[in-house]
């Protein structure tokens, strides 16, 4: 094993979860960020009308700041880090924001199922610049096809949803590229690099949405809520895809990202006891047959 996919988890558990870390195969750990991925936005919503769309993104990304600080130690991150991934730190911080800002915009006034959709398009593209065969080409247009039959897509007339959730695919992109990058960086960068990045998003966002998240912290309930959604949204997902990434090729990551469907799908069937049909289940076998047929290469 090597010690740059050992230290993330070391970085925040210690010794043994960093062996854990390095034995389950990357696919594990992309499939539980996949899962935390749908929860926390389903949770988000319910809170808009309590804390306002830019008060839920500054509350997500406070969570996640404050959780990573004590155990990352951001300043530290940044004293000991060369000039350029100081730049790449503060460039990954900056794109979570406004990532996470314009997600929620976009939420507010469109359907999840449209803006996941424009979301995939820019990771097709990711994919597609680190195809190195005619196999993986093959296996990305099935999990395409597999991942429109998923999302039930309907226009809108929102000209500012669409903004909103066309700048949301752009920053996406921006993260899987930094994150790759990141991830892939030198040891002690990994995750404590990640912890950097948020404490950056933090303070980015921090005029940006406190005002509306000031309500909740007169609310106990409120506030509890808040933070179970900063963890499922952002602590969760974001550690497991730093795991996957630091052992995967970028085009290879951004080709599972196909499996989100499927697991917004899965989580429909055992939590609202939503059966899919036909056309759904085929979707599901189309993407898991794409994403088995792809064959990481050795380096992106």
């Amino acid at each position: 094993m090597d010690d740059q996919a050992q230290a993330p988890a070391a970085v925040l558990a210690g010794p043994a979860l960093g062996k854990l870390a390095t034995r389950l195969p990357p696919h594990v750990w992309f499939g539980v960020s996949a899962v935390f991925h749908y929860l926390g936005p389903a949770f988000a919503v319910l809170l808009f009308p309590h804390v306002g769309v830019l008060g839920m993104a500054w509350l997500r990304i406070a969570t996640a700041a404050l959780i990573f600080a004590p155990l990352t130690r951001p300043w530290r991150s940044f004293a000991r880090a060369d000039p350029p991934t100081r730049l790449l730190l503060l460039a990954f911080g900056g794109c979570l924001a406004v990532m996470n800002c314009s997600f929620y915009l976009a939420l507010d006034r469109l359907p999840i199922s449209l803006v996941a959709a424009i979301e995939f398009v820019g990771t097709i593209g990711v994919a597609l610049v680190g195809l190195r065969s005619a196999r993986n080409l093959a296996a990305l247009a099935v999990a395409v096809t597999g991942t429109m039959l998923l999302i039930d897509v309907k226009w809108s007339d929102d000209p500012v949803g669409l903004f909103w959730a066309f700048l949301n695919g752009a920053l996406f992109v921006g993260y899987i590229v930094l994150g790759h990058r990141v991830a892939r960086a030198g040891a002690g960068t990994g995750i404590a690099g990640l912890g950097a990045a948020m404490a950056v998003a933090f303070i980015v966002v921090f005029p940006i949405g406190f005002t509306g998240a000031l309500p909740a912290f007169f609310s106990p309930p409120l506030l509890i809520a808040a933070i179970g959604v900063g963890i499922c949204s952002s602590v969760i997902p974001y550690i497991c895809d730093q795991l996957a990434m630091s052992r995967l090729p970028r085009s290879s990551f951004a080709l599972m990202l196909s499996l989100l469907p499927v697991t917004a799908t899965l989580i429909g069937i055992i939590v609202l006891r939503q059966i899919p049909g036909f056309r759904d289940c085929l979707g599901v076998a189309l993407v898991v047959a794409g994403v088995a047929f792809h064959r990481p290469a050795s380096t992106d």
